[in-house]
């Protein structure tokens, strides 16, 4: 099983990491997050996730998720490259980090094409459906948590 290392400007990799553990009621093993602050030494950085990354590999290696290309933490990312058994990914979203999660069984290269296309497929414009709405007395209510966690689907 892949380790994931998430690496991203402060808050957003731990809070992503928080959010995974919303969604699965506790954490899933081999998750590992570094929130890049404002003026962060890039070396220390690249320090701290080669060290995560260290924990993280095993079996089938790590999958490194990261928020926005050419930016510090995609810098970063880019350097682990060149380790054996990691996979780099840039646009990090919550849908590619639970699609990763939920096929880090995979051989590293295609769960990359599963996380890639996982959070391409996150991406959609909502609107108001076309046909009826759910059976509810206002559109207020169709957005309260109840009614998602009655209709939620499988996340994988």
């Amino acid at each position: 099983m892949a380790g994931i290392l998430i690496i991203a400007h402060a808050p957003l990799a731990g809070a992503l990491k928080c959010c995974l553990s919303h969604i699965y009621g506790e954490l899933p093993t081999r998750i590992g997050a570094i929130d890049v602050v404002p003026d962060s030494d890039p070396a220390e950085l690249l320090a701290a996730a080669r060290n995560e990354l260290s924990c993280l590999i095993k079996d089938n290696g790590a999958l490194v998720l990261t928020d926005l290309f050419g930016a510090t933490p995609a810098n970063i990312a880019s350097q682990l490259i060149p380790l054996p058994q990691v996979r780099v990914l840039a646009g990090v979203n919550l849908p590619m980090l639970v699609r990763a999660v939920c096929y880090r069984t995979t051989p590293l290269d295609q769960l990359a094409e599963k996380a890639l296309a996982g959070g391409a497929k996150g991406i959609q414009a909502i609107t108001i459906p076309s046909g009826p709405l759910p059976p509810t007395s206002s559109l207020s209510e169709f957005y309260q948590p109840e009614y998602h966690a009655a209709t939620r689907n499988h996340h994988c």
